[in-house]
């Protein structure tokens, strides 16, 4: 195995790019404790947009945030309560009021020497193995940027650490794959001429790598039969294309700042959806400036028209990246969708 790099180069100029997001605030990190039972956690206010009436459950307000989520729409019964997915079991990151550290295994996959990353939670696995998610970066982010987050890092990577450290801490092992050059470009979901010919791009090859490798037990002791996908930008049209482009495989999906698998920023035109797209949650910046909101509330439209279990929020503070609700989000969604 060899090391992966991460050019000093790139993630400087990463750096300079407009952060279109808020610095989190270090008092709002998790504590490892279940999220709220409402259906949405660590919100200031929340209705639903198809009645216009509060959300079932008394939304829990957290006084050390500015977050103010103004849209949560669902299909489904809100009020969930998160199982017990492990609370008991002690957590593999180490967390400070500045950092938040998960250790992650590499193995490297293809022909193409693609790295991928991935951890296990600690205690004993279920008899099926442990479910799984694929988290998928951003452009130009390494997706080892996903391990290890300060809040300086822009585009909410800080909150996108605490998803990993939440999923862990609540029996989900992870697997986060790195995109093209060692995670320096994007996916190939959107890119022509892939975005029309899946089967010819090289992600797809990774993709049926990956799964190759879960029934061969690499990452450990993996359920197959439940995984889940997520990612931000790039990595959000990444998780949307995993869930149409391989169906029966993920039982659910959450997307933050992007829309529909092919949809590119603005360039948006969003087909007919067939009812066995997994259920997906989307979260959405309203003020984001690389992918407009309209596309994800486009998406959860048709989401909606094919009668798939579907979930919107929306935070008026936040641009482009992950939403300071997303690690409860997150949990909350693939826990409701075992």
């Amino acid at each position: 195995m060899r090391p992966s790099p991460r050019p000093l180069l790139r993630l400087a100029l990463a750096l300079t790019l407009p952060a279109c997001t808020s610095e989190p605030d270090p008092a709002h990190t998790s504590t490892g404790e279940p999220a709220s039972t409402s259906s949405s956690p660590s919100m200031s206010s929340a209705t639903d947009a198809s009645t216009g009436e509060p959300t079932t459950g008394e939304p829990t307000t957290d006084t050390t945030s500015a977050v103010a989520t103004t849209e949560v729409s669902t299909t489904a019964a809100t009020g969930t309560s998160i199982p017990d997915f492990g609370d008991h079991l002690p957590s593999r990151c180490s967390e400070t009021a500045r950092s938040i550290v998960c250790p992650k295994t590499t193995v490297e996959l293809g022909p193409w020497q693609r790295d991928v990353h991935f951890q296990v939670p600690l205690g004993e696995p279920p008899p099926a193995g442990w479910p799984a998610v694929l988290m998928f970066q951003g452009s130009f982010f390494s997706a080892e940027i996903t391990w290890n987050a300060t809040p300086e890092l822009p585009f909410g990577a800080y909150w996108q650490t605490l998803v990993v450290k939440r999923l862990l801490d609540h029996g989900y092992a992870v697997i986060t794959p790195e995109a093209k050059l060692d995670g320096g470009t994007f996916w190939d979901t959107n890119v022509p001429p892939w975005s029309l010919n899946w089967e010819s791009s090289e992600d797809h090859a990774l993709m049926l790598e990956i799964f190759a490798q879960i029934d061969a037990m690499t990452f450990g002791p993996i359920d197959a039969a439940a995984l889940h996908a997520t990612g931000v930008s790039s990595g959000g049209y990444m998780s949307s294309r995993v869930a149409l482009a391989y169906p029966g495989r993920f039982r659910s999906i959450a997307i933050a700042s992007a829309a529909y698998m092919t949809c590119s920023g603005p360039l948006c035109d969003i087909p007919e959806l067939p009812p066995e797209h997994p259920p997906t949650l989307l979260m959405h910046g309203e003020v984001d400036l690389t992918v407009p909101v309209s596309t994800a509330k486009d998406y959860y439209t048709a989401l909606l028209a094919a009668k798939v279990d579907t979930r919107l929020v929306l935070d008026p503070a936040e641009g482009h990246g992950w939403l300071p609700v997303a690690p409860d989000e997150v949990l909350q969604w693939f826990t409701s969708h075992p």
